[in-house]
């Protein structure tokens, strides 16, 4: 048997062509993509400003079913079909998020895809790619640091210090800063007081930065966020600190779309990265219309399942910028499914049809919830070389009892050529004219309202349940004329119900919101249920044990 490279072998051998060759593609001159090196750049605000009366080409949402540690392959889908699409004549843009360094040395690893179906330069996108990460962590951090430094020369703005609200950020997975004392040392480090961090890809800077329209937008939202709140309970803002400018000028170049390119030199913007589970999971609008004003197909993706990344790309991301998605792929595995079938990851390689049969209610439930919002879905079975024939045949079989198609996918092993036959369909659907967007609940429905329609509609729970302080917090938050935002579920991504462990498609369990947190300038309000983190811990054996320099220098280990 032939050795199979990893995903960092397969990029670093990659036939890369110059960025401006990747930009000429789809109508960007030279002079309006400002080079980081030769395969990396960003987009002027000039040329996006020029391409506005564009027509828009249609946006395909590719999401899945809810993570296992089997894998599903989200990104890589994305980034195969994006090629097939190219391969079979249509003029397709590619747009995902960044990848942030928690889960590179943690758990789950970049954000680029996989095997031939990859976004390069891998290495670069999956470390420091352009700072866009840093510029987002240093402007949170300045507002942090004028808040405090403002209380110090004698708090003019009478801010609370038991009612500060603006956490710090890195982007790192680190539990022991969850919770600490700052300004400890005495009179010259200022008033101790409890405060935290979250990892960057929780800040509302970066969620501000993922919806603004321009960089008039970005300031504005910026200048909304709220900080604290004085002794009356009202609110302090960004603007009253003067914070909003100079965070705007840490910003301005993170908030032009990254232009890079597959290793079929197709076009892929990547920009900004939300994560799904505490955030909402969504690359930024800018790149998203963008692309849509320069492509005939743009495929993006949403983070984790459907009812994480899906959920909030409809009812928040769709809902801010104006989107209508013409149709959705959801990725699905064999290995996954029979992992949400009840079978030990150690055990997956034997056949089991019943186990794939038992898990596909995972699967159903997605399509279920993707119609909801009427769009129409097509479900990818991305393939494994352990997949038998009778177990990809049983899945096929239950995605038609739901009424839509399965297609086996191969672009792992083969790139475009493996996604033709999903490319095909996703064209049908695009073109059909069947969806019939609408997000799942009302601007004017109450704030714990939206959030029980999704316990309800969505993750199939009994009802949400919060504490008398929680709900006593919305509805004072609608008083102040907030009541019309929509809602950020921040949840375990590995079930339907706050507990990670319970897989398939439970039903009747309750949702605890333990916490809400206003995200003015961004837009919407964050439930924080069950036991999930804002900021995320390593696991025992994280993947930074692998990752190190080889005698070339080169990097291995990133994946």
């Amino acid at each position: 048997m032939a050795e199979v490279k990893s995903d960092i072998q397969i990029a670093r051998a990659a036939n890369k062509k110059p960025i401006q060759e990747v930009g000429a593609k789809i109508g960007i001159p030279a002079e309006h993509l400002l080079p980081y090196g030769h395969d990396k750049a960003k987009v002027s605000a000039e040329f996006i400003k020029s391409v506005q009366n564009n027509e828009n080409g249609k946006l395909i949402l590719v999401t899945a079913i809810n993570p296992t540690p089997a894998g599903e392959g989200k990104t890589t889908t994305t980034v195969g079909l994006g090629d097939g699409l190219n391969r079979i004549g249509k003029k397709a843009v590619i747009c995902i998020r960044e990848a942030s360094l928690g889960p590179n040395f943690g758990m789950k690893g970049g954000a680029a895809g996989g095997g031939y179906a990859q976004i390069v330069p891998m290495d670069d996108m999956n470390l420091h790619f352009t700072g866009d990460f840093h510029a987002i962590t240093s402007a949170h951090n300045l507002l942090s640091a004028l808040l405090d430094n403002h209380i110090y020369w004698g708090n003019e703005l009478n801010i609370d210090t038991r009612r500060v609200t603006w956490r710090r950020v890195m982007d790192m997975n680190d539990r022991a800063l969850r919770q600490i004392v700052v300004s400890l040392g005495g009179v010259a480090n200022g008033y101790p007081r409890e405060a935290g961090f979250d990892i960057t890809v929780a800040s509302e800077v970066m969620a501000i930065l993922c919806l603004a329209r321009d960089l008039k937008d970005l300031e504005k939202r910026l200048g909304d966020i709220i900080v604290a709140y004085r002794r009356d309970r009202s609110p302090v803002f960004a603007r009253d600190l003067k914070a909003h400018r100079p965070m705007a000028v840490l910003l301005k170049d993170a908030i032009q779309p990254n232009l890079v390119q597959t290793l079929e030199n197709n076009p892929a913007f990547v920009h900004g990265g939300p994560f799904a589970n505490i955030a909402h999971g969504c690359n930024s609008v800018m790149a998203t219309s963008t692309a849509l004003k320069l492509g005939d197909y743009v495929i993006t993706e949403a983070g984790f399942g459907a009812d994480l990344g899906a959920e909030k790309f409809f009812d928040i991301k769709c809902r801010k910028a104006g989107l209508k998605p013409a149709a959705v792929v959801i990725v699905a595995t064999v290995r996954a499914l029979k992992m949400n079938g009840g079978v030990k990851k150690e055990d997956l390689g034997p056949e089991n049809i019943e186990a794939v049969k038992k898990g596909c209610v995972n699967l159903g439930r997605h399509i279920e919830n993707v119609k909801q919002f009427g769009v129409p879905a097509v479900v990818a079975i991305n393939h494994f070389h352990t997949d038998t024939d009778a177990e990809i045949a049983a899945v096929k079989e239950f995605v038609e009892s739901m009424g839509e198609e399965a297609v086996l996918c191969k672009h792992w092993a083969h790139g475009s050529a493996g996604a033709e036959e999903l490319a095909h369909k996703v064209v049908e659907l695009a073109e059909s004219g069947r969806s019939q967007f609408a997000p799942l609940y009302a601007d004017e429905l109450g704030l714990f309202d939206k959030i029980d329609t999704i316990v309800k509609r969505i993750y199939r729970g009994s009802e949400a349940i919060a504490d008398k302080s929680v709900r006593d917090q919305l509805h004072q938050w609608e008083q102040q004329g907030y009541g019309n935002l929509p809602v950020c579920m921040a949840k375990t991504q590995y079930s339907f119900s706050t507990d990670p462990n319970l897989r398939g498609a439970p039903t009747g369990h309750t949702v605890s919101v333990r916490e809400v947190r206003l995200a003015a300038g961004a837009g919407f309000i964050v439930a924080i249920c069950g036991e999930i983190m804002t900021m995320p811990g390593l696991p025992s054996k994280p993947s930074s044990d692998n990752i190190h320099l080889n005698d070339d220098g080169d990097i291995e280990g990133l994946s």
